[in-house]
């Protein structure tokens, strides 16, 4: 009865305002472990730690994840949005495991409590592991926070408390308490003339200005080796040498006048562990070691169940593969949910920048008299990131693909973080394909991408997770069988409360599929700023079709990708990828698919919500789309899709590469089963001289002359979000409809989803990371890591696409 009672607040969401859930995260994904509210200026915690075994290990402090740090590998072995996760960091060169423990106590009125536990391990007992671990927390905007337990220059014994008030969170408490076995450093050169700061916790209180908080590491650091030196003056010329690190190697033990950054630091000799209390006053509930005791066990025991009910592994999976397959695919949802953060500051926009190729195009912004590079006002953005280390920000076609897996996790969540990307299109639809807020944020990209162009797009791929919104509420629904209730969306919408709590049914407990009214009132709060972003892609990036004599049955439908280079179309997401020479009259192919399955996707919308006028002119649009990506793209010659461009004659001609860009029809589902051009699609698929390989479909083919040259970004190697568009387009499709192609779909289908998700597993086990990319000769892993952004798709892949026999299924994403 105890157990039930300690982990109530954690589970009761649907009863319980998802702010008490939702608040807290550990939304400094760019952190090995730091924890804020999803506030614009509030409270931030961090975790730094270096190795006291010498002096020179305190330049390589870990803080923010590098892969220059040489860990080892670092996972959030279980993560759930609602209740809190733990984290498992092996970093090797310091020889020590350590476990980040979070848990999330609901309850009170400013966003509840929470718990974490940091503890650590040798990963070889037989060698020394002398960690120095420092927590600190700061508080910036309204509000202050002090040290209510007393100063001692030599350092503090026993728990630790702070308290601290800002508007949002109100009171609140920060308690440090030691573990009951921690042991350390006691012998050493020059012990004696430390013993009275031996094994205790040392501090430091420092003011911080505005927007600071984020350097926290080098201040810390600073103060360290600030005292170290003036320490170490006596010991110079002293035959033993200096004194151990551990005593030497220490905050100074002062609070400073107005202070809003703390941290405590703490030094162990081989296994610690010690935990953070943050109680809201408001909660009134006394946290202490016996809720993380139990409680994170208990976490790890439903993340399990609710993990398998979600995501359950498909019969053909060996049963002696499916145990470590699943805990892989647990560790990487984890690390995607686990790496959402809340971001909060300014953008750099240049709503005049522009190349040669693009000054006189009707696309470009009206004349506001704004010139060069602007800091804009600032914004918050809670957003997934591609990788931890390398990119922490969000990327907007990015998103989309995260979007997809975190729904199928935890619907809700995925609905706010899609509604704050909704929030950021401006008045006149555009959004920034890159947002890099504030400076932390800023801190970790080259200049030359750091400013945002209001002309340049990116893939629409926020549209996929709108509708996997849309199909996940419609599948419920069915579910419940029907209803007096007719929404006008050609289904029942009974509540049918038992069975729509089922974790199965879409991970956590929502409030949007429980309620379609909710659902529907949260697609008409996102149609209009959509809508506008939908119009604002039809106007900026169209494309020429009439002043080239081009033949098409519409004159309007055709798209090219604005703000590209002589080398690269960053604003298509493929970077590298060959096309034709810049040109003002060129259409291209992935963006003219992506405007058909946005255009689908708006007709869905306003179907749901019952704007049966604009659902019809979508429906018009859609098929003009559809019809000119035939007649503008199709090479009869090459027998595949293809850019064009316009030659120097002023003559429109195919730029044919194939590779992913070739597929893209295929890859969004655009072609009806029946379609002659899907047969030779699908042999280039299947042909290991082109795009198959035992690894997963390459981006350019292995025939192709630029294939793996250059910067070889996107000229071969393997990417995960691609394999999986073409994985779901077969099995939804190609694989499943009657037609032609329906068996060579089905054995491609099966083939693929094997070769994608070993390879992944593969370079996990053997790397202990998943990779932004795989090698198109090879299978290995390739550039960031770790990449659990939407390579963590292959869970979806896993999970969700069952073997052939469940295609007739029809699993819907």
């Amino acid at each position: 009865m105890h157990l039930l009672w300690l982990l109530l607040p954690l589970s009761a969401v649907a009863a319980t305002d998802v702010n008490d859930t939702l608040l807290w995260g550990p939304y400094r994904p760019n952190l090995y472990f730091g924890l804020r509210p999803r506030i614009p200026q509030s409270l931030m915690t961090g975790l730094v730690w270096f190795g006291a075994q010498d002096y020179q290990s305190i330049s390589k402090a870990r803080h923010a994840c590098d892969q220059g740090d040489g860990i080892t590998n670092y996972t959030w072995t279980e993560y759930d949005t609602r209740e809190g996760g733990v984290q498992v960091i092996n970093d090797g060169p310091n020889n020590v495991k350590i476990t980040t423990e979070f848990l999330k106590v609901a309850g009170g009125d400013h966003g509840g409590s929470w718990a974490a536990r940091i503890k650590g391990k040798p990963i070889n007992p037989d060698v020394p592991s002398h960690p120095s671990l420092i927590f600190y927390f700061g508080l910036e905007g309204l509000g202050g926070i002090d040290m209510d337990t007393d100063e001692d220059e030599n350092g503090l014994e026993g728990e630790i408390k702070f308290s601290g008030s800002t508007p949002e969170l109100d009171d609140f408490t920060i308690r440090i308490v030691d573990g009951p076995d921690n042991k350390h450093v006691t012998e050493g050169k020059h012990a004696q003339k430390f013993e009275d700061r031996i094994g205790k916790t040392h501090f430091l209180g420092q003011p911080v200005s505005q927007g600071g908080i984020w350097q926290a590491k080098e201040l810390l650091l600073q103060n360290i080796i600030k005292r170290a030196q003036e320490i170490l003056v006596p010991y110079k010329d002293v035959a033993a040498g200096p004194p151990d690190p551990s005593f030497v190697l220490q905050l100074p033990d002062e609070v400073y006048t107005s202070s809003n950054l703390y941290a405590v630091q703490k030094s162990f000799d081989g296994e610690f562990q010690f935990d953070v209390f943050f109680e809201s006053a408001s909660s009134k509930q006394k946290l202490s070691s016996a809720i993380l005791d139990q409680g994170i066990p208990a976490l790890v025991a439903s993340y399990g169940k609710r993990f398998q009910s979600a995501f359950p592994f498909p019969s053909d999976y060996p049963a002696a593969k499916r145990d470590s397959l699943e805990g892989f695919s647990k560790a990487i949802t984890s690390n995607l949910v686990g790496g959402v953060g809340y971001f909060y500051g300014t953008s750099i926009v240049n709503r005049k920048f522009s190349y040669e190729w693009d000054e006189d195009d009707e696309a470009q912004p009206s004349d506001d008299g704004e010139t060069g590079a602007k800091l804009t006002e600032p914004k918050a953005l809670l957003t997934a990131t591609p990788s931890r280390s390398f990119f922490p920000r969000g990327f907007y076609w990015d998103e989309g693909f995260h979007l997809l897996h975190i729904g199928a996790w935890d619907n809700d969540f995925s609905l706010a973080i899609l509604k704050d990307w909704i929030d950021l299109i401006d008045d006149d639809g555009w959004v920034a394909r890159e947002q890099i807020l504030g400076e932390e944020a800023r801190s970790k990209v080259p200049a030359e991408f750091q400013t945002q162009v209001p002309n340049y797009a990116n893939p629409p791929t926020l549209t996929m997770a709108v509708t996997a919104f849309i199909a996940r509420v419609k599948k419920v629904a069915e579910s419940s069988g029907p209803s007096d209730q007719d929404l006008g969306m050609g289904f029942g919408m009974g509540a049918a409360q038992e069975r729509l709590s089922k974790p199965a049914q879409h991970g956590a407990g929502s409030q949007y599929l429980e309620s379609p009214e909710l659902a529907r009132a949260f697609l008409q709060s996102i149609y209009a700023p959509l809508k506008r972003h939908y119009d604002w892609f039809r106007r900026t990036q169209r494309g020429q079709i009439k002043q080239y004599a081009r033949v098409a049955r519409s004159r309007t439908e055709g798209y090219r990708w604005r703000g590209r280079s002589e080398q690269h179309v960053l604003t298509s997401g493929m970077d590298d990828y060959p096309r034709g020479p810049p040109h003002a009259g060129e259409l291209h192919l992935d963006l003219i698919s992506w405007m058909a399955f946005f255009t689908g996707t708006m007709k869905e919308i306003a179907e749901f919500v019952g704007e049966t006028e604009d659902a019809t002119s979508f429906g018009e649009i859609e098929q003009a789309i559809l019809n000119n990506i035939d007649d503008l793209h199709w090479s009869e010659e090459q027998q595949m899709y293809c850019d064009a461009n316009v030659d120097q004659e002023d003559e429109s001609y195919h730029v044919c590469h194939q590779g992913y860009l070739s597929m893209f029809p295929l890859f969004l589902g655009l072609l009806p089963s029946s379609s002659p051009h899907l047969g030779p699609m699908l042999d280039v698929l299947r042909d290991p001289d082109q795009l198959w390989s035992p690894y997963g479909l390459r981006s350019l083919s292995a025939s192709h002359p630029l294939f793996g040259k250059d910067e070889n970004y996107w000229k071969g190697p393997v990417w995960v979000q691609m394999n999986y568009l073409a994985l779901r387009s077969l099995y939804k499709n190609y694989a499943a409809e009657p037609g032609p192609y329906q068996a060579r779909a089905q054995e491609i289908y099966q083939q693929l989803r094997k070769n994608i998700v070993d390879n992944v597993y593969k370079e996990y086990e053997r790397t202990g990371y998943v990779w932004e990319q795989y090698d198109a000769l090879t299978g290995q892993g390739l550039r960031s890591h770790p990449f659990t952004g939407w390579t963590s798709l292959v869970t979806l892949s896993e999970c969700l696409f069952g073997s052939t026999a469940a295609l007739r299924l029809m699993h819907t994403l």
